[in-house]
């Protein structure tokens, strides 16, 4: 096997697992313990001071397993497997994904300075940016995938934040639009707000496309976020996310981790264990099923526009940045009925088959309203100039016969 290549998928069910460690189970065991026992004085001694960088780990040293706030190994294994698909170096799992979102941002700003992040993103990010983060003396200036590299420095000139910003943070695809940013363009801003005393760090929401169909660190990112919650957890069973990304700025993510004590529980490690396996087979059949959902959604007479990568039209900017960084059109999609917030909400209130609720990347279906729901404290301005309207529903597609999920759509909107 060593000298064998195997794809991602393949070692899912193996990688970073010795199960002569554990008994020769062949599923890494739930390590529900607190605390690990060292065998002498001196391997403590070790263990904590590679735990709290008081040294590098030496060439083939094994991290020693000290309490679960730093370290367990299911975590462990779990993190090694993630970063498998992005290809980065090191992976920390959280409680959340706005655990991890709001771990990130806390360590890399500080009072005084500024965030620059792509519009739309999800409620929660946005509410942290725009209503708790400015109780820190941290300012947050959004910018659309319409503006260009020099409208968007020219921006930040006029606001006075040009030599502030210290985080380009970007949602793409954007929820719950489905709107793209050029992630190589996000590098540039970076790179040209950067200067010797002050680094500015890339940070994409990857949580649409999931590890399978974009890997940002290859376009330009230093960090890559996922509420695992959604297509890496898959099932609607538990709640986590995941920050992967370069070491050098990993080790910062994973020391606050330890010190802000959320990181995610042995139990939970399990189960994202257990979903890594059918994650390919899962999303694939998903955005297998969101292919023919989309496209009778665009004929179907009550439906105004929709919202899906797969109908992108070759030649236009945003066909250009899909083609560059993603493999895939997902299995998000939002569509603007016809009418308003009653025709919406009638439209939600007859499915049958598709679950009326928020998040996405299940196994079943989901439909919500944003302008109502995930997005409800986005403010009305923001809403009115990036389209989350009354009108607009959002569907995450599931692994339901696409038959059956067209059938539910098309006697809802019937109702409406």
């Amino acid at each position: 096997m060593n000298s064998r290549y195997f794809q991602p998928e393949s070692l899912m069910m193996s990688h970073g697992y010795k199960p002569a460690l554990s008994e020769g189970a062949i599923k890494c065991p739930i390590f529900q313990t607190s605390t690990f026992v060292f065998n002498s004085a001196e391997e403590g001694k070790a263990f904590f001071e590679v735990a709290y960088g008081q040294r590098e780990k030496q060439p083939n040293e094994e991290l020693g397993l000290i309490y679960s706030r730093l370290n367990n190994p299911d975590l462990q294994i779990l993190e090694e497997r993630l970063c498998l698909w992005d290809e980065a170096d090191e992976c920390a799992v959280f409680e959340s994904g706005m655990s991890a979102i709001s771990t990130v941002m806390l360590e890399f700003l500080r009072p005084g300075d500024a965030i620059l992040y792509s519009k739309p993103v999800y409620g929660g990010t946005d509410h942290f940016i725009n209503k708790v983060l400015p109780e820190y003396g941290i300012k947050g200036l959004g910018f659309t995938n319409s503006q260009s590299e020099e409208e968007i420095l020219q921006m930040l000139k006029e606001k006075g934040l040009a030599d502030k910003v210290k985080m380009v943070y970007v949602e793409t695809p954007a929820n719950p639009t489905n709107a793209l940013f050029d992630l190589e363009l996000c590098r540039k801003i970076a790179d040209n707000l950067s200067t010797e005393e002050k680094e500015v760090v890339v940070c994409v929401d990857n949580t649409y496309m999931g590890p399978l169909w974009q890997h940002p660190l290859k376009h330009g990112a230093d960090l890559v976020v996922y509420s695992a919650t959604k297509y890496i957890g898959g099932h609607s069973d538990l709640i986590a996310g995941a920050v992967l990304g370069k070491s050098r700025f990993m080790k910062r993510v994973r020391t606050l981790r330890t010190f802000l004590g959320n990181m995610a529980g042995p139990w939970t490690g399990w189960l994202l264990m257990r979903s890594l396996e059918t994650l390919k087979v899962r999303m694939s059949k998903q955005a297998e099923n969101t292919v023919e959902i989309a496209d009778f959604l665009a004929k179907h007479p009550k439906v105004e526009k929709v919202y899906y990568l797969g109908h992108l039209k070759e030649g236009s900017s945003q066909y250009a940045i899909f083609k560059k960084q993603l493999s895939s059109a997902g299995a998000m999609l939002s569509f603007d009925i016809k009418g308003g917030e009653a025709e919406a909400f009638k439209f939600l209130n007859h499915l049958k088959l598709i679950k009326l609720a928020v998040s996405l990347g299940s196994t079943e279906s989901l439909a919500e309203h944003p302008a109502t729901m995930t997005h409800s404290d986005v403010s009305k301005e923001d809403k009115e100039s990036i389209g989350i309207s009354e009108k607009l529903i959002r569907l995450s597609i599931g692994v339901e016969h696409p038959t059956d999920i067209i059938w539910d759509i098309e006697q809802a909107l019937e109702n409406c």
